[in-house]
């Protein structure tokens, strides 16, 4: 195993070898002087996002340099408790345009790690909350672990308005406890970040705290390790077969271009493959734009659980530093991101991005019964990947390229299953997968994600087909019953679609005007996993700001300021300016500019195996060539080479 040093980029101050390079902390730090200077920044002020104003795609994809570098900038002054969107023109050196937040009506600022930090001890002041600790036999309040979480939106009375997050409780009675395992039940503070004051404190039926302990992380605590496993070494003697140029990376046929959002994460932009020589544009920009957990327990305590990972939290911001050996194996290479911290100070999360490829089983194999050759190549795939940690949940994100062009995107997620504690029995039985002979539960609840496909298959004009198998009933053109054929349905309005496991439904992303040898349009096939949509009733809060969970894809006009699937500020957001109401204005989608996007869940019953901390799960979708290529592209891969097998007979390698 090894890794390679990320190379320095080209950007110096206001000045960069390509529009959507990422932005360096020069110019984070450059940013920030210029809100200083045009005076919208105090001592109590918050930097909640600063994120690359990404130039008009059409100028990019003109192949215009030398573009305005701009940055938007949401602050917080948590004085007066106004937030303001501010956009800063680097080139000019100068704030171009600020305004003030309706948080009523937009939303408010994601929740920020200062606010988040500062949250538990807020809570711990309060008498209220502290008597009802208390009244619980807890004497120490000091060992009370509070998750300040997402306050969703639910016209309570006196909310409207208020940035406020709901704190859950935990007991953790030493530094080594896995507070998870002890849930503080019947116990919620609804606490105001900007004044620090405890609006309300829910306080329902005292249950005691599940004493057993779960401390999984600590060697004491385990099994004795098992001895059975021998080593595997991942080695490239000759070094990876991609490079990373600044932000290109080249690996095979393929090159894409790496970004970095601190809401998305790891965003690829003008992703293409080389087909004899032509480089062919797929996809000009793929991210996961946002993600949400919605939990099915109604009791007072739970309901309003439902966080967005990305729009809430940050997603960006919550990137793990990865290492080698742990997260990585192989001929590694990590890439930094930079990102501003909570004061608008550039900050850099080492590792960020892990960039390697690895064998991917068989590529294709035949052995021909007539010519009498065995065929056999190896597949293999490039791997980009960031993992993200948000409270009790850990996710990794890892894009795959292969080498016949497909192009897939795979969740992994793990980390701890969120505890609660029942009285009653009869509801631990209905709402969780119960634990124990304690009280302990873990709530049912899903994880949906919807990844933002801006499209550019061969160009800019494209449409989706839908493809869905047919059975032909029996008749003069079927008398044995045996015929099937497929439907195409060409989708000519914006709007959504579930997928359909019966009829195999899926999703063609064509380019109307470039055909393939064969006559038809070249394109991408979109698979996406015919898995529950949002369970939470129609017409819900949360159904109503994560719309996108009701369809498994989404069709849409291109807008550049369609970024986020539940509007650009989620956080208390009634549910504006969501993916839902964009489709409403029935923008042209027929061989136009449009965007696509891939809306894809689990629905968690938790199993006693994922506790105390959970194995790996997967989940994602796939876009695999359909067209796109007039034959096999994979064709040039060469034979495998092994010292594990031979050709002296001539015939070609059969290692798998």
């Amino acid at each position: 195993m090894k890794t390679m040093t990320a190379p320095t980029t080209t950007t110096v101050g206001t000045s960069t070898a390509h529009p959507l390079d990422r932005l360096t902390g020069e110019e984070i730090e450059l940013n920030r002087a210029i809100i200083v200077d045009a005076g919208h920044v105090s001592e109590q002020t918050l930097f909640a996002l600063v994120s690359l104003v990404e130039p008009d795609k059409r100028e990019v994809i003109a192949g215009a340099t030398d573009l305005d570098r701009r940055v938007r900038s949401l602050i917080i002054d948590r004085d007066t408790g106004e937030q303001a969107e501010l956009l800063v023109s680097l080139t000019e050196r100068k704030v171009l345009f600020a305004r003030v937040l309706d948080v009523a009506a937009e939303g408010q600022a994601p929740i920020t790690m200062t606010e988040y930090e500062e949250a538990e001890q807020m809570i711990r002041n309060d008498a209220t909350w502290r008597a009802a600790v208390e009244a619980r036999g807890i004497t120490d309040v000091e060992t009370v672990r509070i998750c300040a979480l997402s306050a969703g939106c639910f016209d309570i009375p006196g909310e409207a308005g208020r940035r406020l997050v709901r704190g859950s409780s935990f007991i953790q009675s030493d530094p080594q406890d896995n507070a998870w395992a002890h849930p503080l039940e019947g116990l919620v503070a609804y606490l105001d970040l900007n004044t620090g004051e405890v609006v309300e404190v829910v306080d329902t039926d005292v249950v005691p705290v599940p004493q057993e302990r779960f401390d999984y992380h600590l060697d004491s605590w385990l099994p004795e390790p098992r001895t059975t496993q021998k080593p595997i070494e991942i080695t490239q003697p000759e070094g990876a077969s991609f490079t990373l140029n600044g932000d290109v990376l080249d690996w095979e046929k393929w090159q894409v271009r790496l970004g970095f959002d601190p809401v998305e994460g790891l965003v690829l932009h003008q992703i293409s493959f080389d087909d004899e020589g032509e480089r062919r544009p797929i996809v000009y920009r793929a991210s996961v734009a946002e993600m949400v957990v919605p939990y099915g327990d109604p009791s007072p305590v739970r309901f309003w659980q439902n966080y967005f990972d990305a729009g809430e939290y940050s997603m960006g911001k919550n990137t793990n530093s990865l290492e080698l050996g742990c997260d990585c194996l192989g001929e590694i290479h990590y890439s930094d991101a930079v990102l501003a911290d909570d004061q608008g100070h550039a900050h850099t999360i080492t590792n960020a991005i892990c960039i390697h490829e690895e064998d991917a089983g068989i590529l294709f194999k035949h052995t021909d019964e007539f010519t009498g050759a065995v065929d056999v190549r190896r597949n293999r795939r490039l791997v980009i990947s960031f993992f993200i940690t948000v409270g009790n949940y850990d996710y990794g994100f890892y894009w795959y390229l292969y080498l016949d062009g497909t192009i897939e995107l795979e969740c992994k997620a793990t980390g701890i299953v969120y505890t609660a504690a029942y009285g009653d029995e009869e509801q631990r039985q209905r709402w969780s997968s119960p634990l124990g002979d304690e009280g302990l539960g873990m709530p049912f609840h899903q994880h949906m994600f919807c990844a933002r496909l801006d499209m550019q298959v061969d160009g800019s004009a494209n449409a989706v087909d839908e493809q869905e198998a047919v059975r032909v009933p029996f008749g003069d053109d079927n008398p044995y019953g045996n015929a099937f054929t497929r439907k195409l349905t060409r989708l000519t309005a914006e709007g959504g679609r579930t997928a359909n496991g019966e009829t195999g439904r899926v999703w063609h992303i064509v380019n109307p005007e470039k055909n393939n040898r064969h006559g038809f349009p070249v394109g991408y096939e979109l698979r996406v996993p015919d898995e529950p949509t949002m369970m939470a009733a129609e017409g819900s809060s949360i159904s109503k700001r994560a719309g996108f969970g009701s369809k498994h894809m989404w069709l849409t006009h291109f807008d550049a300021d369609e970024r986020f699937p539940s509007g650009t500020y989620p956080n208390q957001n009634p549910g504006a300016g969501t993916i839902t109401q964009w489709v409403e204005q029935q923008r042209p989608v027929d061989g136009d500019d449009i965007v696509v996007w891939a809306s894809f869940a689990m629905t968690h019953f938790p199993r006693p195996e994922d506790w105390p901390i959970m194995p790996v799960d997967k989940l994602g979708f796939t876009m695999k060539p359909y067209g796109f290529f007039d034959r096999n592209p994979a064709l040039d891969v060469p034979r495998p080479k092994s010292g594990h097998c031979g050709t002296e007979t001539g015939r070609s390698c059969e290692c798998d």
